[in-house]
């Protein structure tokens, strides 16, 4: 009796590894990017929303502030536990799940009559967005060629930035066309039309191959894996020619039985590094870019961005303009990550990042400490945001979320990047209450002196488990 050759895991997914890249898989992909989009576009649509909001409902300090947070706080409530549900039921699953737990918050905002309804809206927002970035992560690293993977995981967080963008022409076009207060209603109903198309196109994806066959649906997996095959393979002379049959490829993969990975597997000494090295620096991440990001405006005015004696209106336009104008090179960093990370490598481009925001704060740090006033180095306040921002979005932004996916094998693989996600949030919260804590305590120069710590503790701990790491575009396996 003669055995079928045991194929490697590496060997059994060459189908989906050595694929050409076609239109499908760019389908797949800007179906699975639906939550990063989202979660860009709803930030601004809010944001957009609250002065009209103002006009509408008396609003206290106390409800603006639920309001802003209550997206972050839904987002850390629910990272890994969409990253176990997807590892339990399917990537596929909790991708539709997520779309209509959006669609639903949605309605629930934009059909609110009264704006305390806003608050648990907004935090439905953050738990379908939480769910989403473990998920998609780990989807697009399953479903994209090897050559291929690290961009096209990096391009699912920028649509983030390309969601805010969208969100400010739909803000200007809605105003414009249609200037009424009660356009706050528009701005957040616009998040669900949106949720519902990314959910249409999502049923038509197929379930990630990987998956299916480390649940031992073997049948299901085979069939799968021949109709990509032949749906992804429209070059006769591709390398998929060459692949081992795809039955015998099927049959040697060893099924798993894991229903998604608790703190006892990520801490295991298998993967405690790992764990490490994709949370705590994206954790640190966060707290650097919410707490700088959500307060650029505060700290432009607080250094005297656009000059004295302008009056408070033009004051505030100034601001406005200036965070604009910084805020351009997050999606220019975006941008470049990505050439930069798949070229230069994923560790590398971390530690620069970190390295870079770190430079950026302490060019602020010196204007905002500066004897001769910060009017005096406006070169280096613009020169430390547009730094700060651009080094973010170029390396940490997107290296954290694209190491988790590689690192760890796919039946705890969502698991594994909704506990990273899960911290980043933790991390966004620290940062988005501590910031006006300490500028109230300490003053400026203790949140940008703050800032400019954590990055440098985000580079060492990058620094300390980077060997942790695998190759460029390698996924781990059982």
């Amino acid at each position: 009796m003669t055995h079928a050759p045991a194929a490697s895991p590496a060997s059994f997914f060459s189908a989906l590894d050595q694929a050409p890249m076609t239109w499908r898989h760019y389908a797949l992909w800007l179906a699975a990017s639906g939550g990063a989009f989202l979660d860009g576009f709803s930030v601004v649509a809010l944001g957009l929303s609250l002065p009209l909001l103002k006009h509408e409902f008396t609003l206290s300090p106390l409800l603006i502030g639920l309001m802003g947070s209550a997206l972050v706080l839904g987002a850390a409530a629910s990272a890994w536990l969409g990253g176990l549900l997807a590892d339990k039921i399917g990537r596929k699953r909790v991708l539709m799940l997520d779309m209509a737990v959006i669609a639903i918050a949605s309605a629930l905002g934009a059909f609110a009559p009264d704006p305390w309804l806003l608050v648990p809206a907004q935090f439905l927002t953050g738990v379908g967005v939480g769910a989403d970035f473990p998920t998609s992560a780990s989807y697009v690293s399953e479903m994209m060629p090897r050559a291929m993977r690290s961009r096209m995981t990096v391009a699912t967080i920028a649509m983030q930035s390309v969601g805010m963008f969208a969100a400010a022409v739909v803000g200007l076009a809605v105003t414009t066309l249609y200037p009424e207060t009660r356009d706050w209603r528009l701005l957040l109903g616009a998040v669900g039309v949106l949720a519902i198309i990314f959910l249409l196109a999502r049923m038509r994806a197929p379930e990630s191959v990987r998956w299916l066959a480390t649940k031992g649906r073997i049948e299901e997996a085979r069939a799968l894996l021949v109709l990509l095959r032949r749906e992804f393979d429209e070059k006769p002379a591709s390398a998929l020619a060459q692949a081992a049959p795809v039955a015998a490829l099927i049959a040697a993969a060893p099924p798993s039985t894991s229903s998604g990975a608790g703190l006892g597997t990520l801490f295991s000494p298998r993967f405690r590094e790992q764990t490490l090295l994709v949370s705590l620096p994206w954790m640190l991440m966060d707290v650097a870019t919410y707490g700088v990001g959500l307060f650029t405006p505060v700290i432009l005015g607080a250094l005297h961005f656009g000059g004295d004696g302008t009056g408070p209106v033009a004051a505030d336009f100034a601001d406005a303009e200036g965070s604009a104008l910084v805020d351009l090179f997050l999606l220019v960093g975006f941008l470049a990550s990505l050439w930069a990370v798949p070229a230069l490598g994923r560790i590398p481009m971390q530690i620069a990042g970190f390295f870079g925001m770190a430079v950026g704060m302490a060019l602020l740090l010196f204007a905002a400490v500066a004897n001769d006033g910060a009017n005096a180095h406006m070169g280096f306040i613009i020169a430390g945001f547009v730094l700060f921002n651009f080094s973010m979005n170029v390396g940490p932004n997107a290296t954290t979320f694209i190491l988790a996916p590689a690192l760890f094998p796919t039946a705890v693989r969502a698991s594994a990047s909704g506990f990273a996600a899960g911290a980043a949030k933790v991390g966004a919260t620290f940062g988005t209450f501590v910031a006006p804590q300490l500028q109230a305590a300490w003053g400026l120069d203790g949140v940008v002196a703050l800032m400019t710590l954590v990055s440098l503790a985000g580079l060492a701990a990058t620094a300390w488990f980077a060997h942790a790491v695998n190759d460029e575009g390698a996924l781990e396996e059982d």
